[in-house]
């Protein structure tokens, strides 16, 4: 039997009220649910929550989910979801991923960008839509077309909202880059 014969075999019988199909359904997913929760959210706690949610959201619906093959883009859906209803509920701010995910995300200059703390400020001024989409598509390396799918919004909003989302990240950077006019107009007299 093939990896993918034996999920679809679990999936089959979850969909019929098996708790240790879906267990072991959901301890297969759970790290990868937690991983996409955490880049969204930037927050453990939230993030945990998130990622509960969505597995019971998936016990709950398992019956709906028509093509077992279609599993995982219906689990990142569903923890998509969980994280907008965390980040609604909490209100608070959201940052997102790590300078090693960032600088694969974006070119010139901000790639150069050494400091972790000036990312991140830069990942807060982002909605949680637009870091939802630079999670999908460049931390789990999906195509547009399915992060749409996933996100259940048109291809086009899609990319605009990554469109946005880097130009966002960009001025962010760039004005944190730029030195304070306070401090320059005291260099020059300094200098001077």
């Amino acid at each position: 039997m093939t990896t993918d014969t034996i999920r679809r075999a679990l999936v089959e019988a979850a969909k019929h009220g098996d708790q240790d199909a879906f267990a072991a359904i959901a301890t297969d997913a759970g790290d990868r649910l937690y991983a996409v929760a955490f880049r969204i959210l930037r927050d453990p706690e939230l993030a945990r929550d998130a990622t509960q949610q969505a597995l019971l959201n998936a016990w709950r619906d398992l019956r709906t989910l028509r093509d077992p093959d279609r599993l995982d883009p219906w689990l990142y859906r569903l923890v998509v979801r969980a994280c907008y209803a965390e980040a609604r509920q909490r209100r608070r701010t959201m940052g997102l991923t790590s300078l090693a995910v960032i600088r694969s995300v974006l070119e010139q200059p901000i790639a150069q960008v050494d400091d972790h703390d000036q990312l991140e400020r830069g990942f807060r001024r982002l909605s949680p839509e637009q870091r939802t989409v630079v999670v999908l598509h460049f931390y789990l390396d999906l195509p547009l077309i399915e992060v749409a799918g996933i996100m259940g919004i048109p291809d086009g909003t899609v990319r605009s909202r990554l469109h946005y989302a880097i130009s966002t990240l960009r001025a962010a950077l760039e004005a944190d880059g730029r030195p304070a006019q306070g401090k320059t107009a005291q260099a020059k007299k300094d200098s001077a």
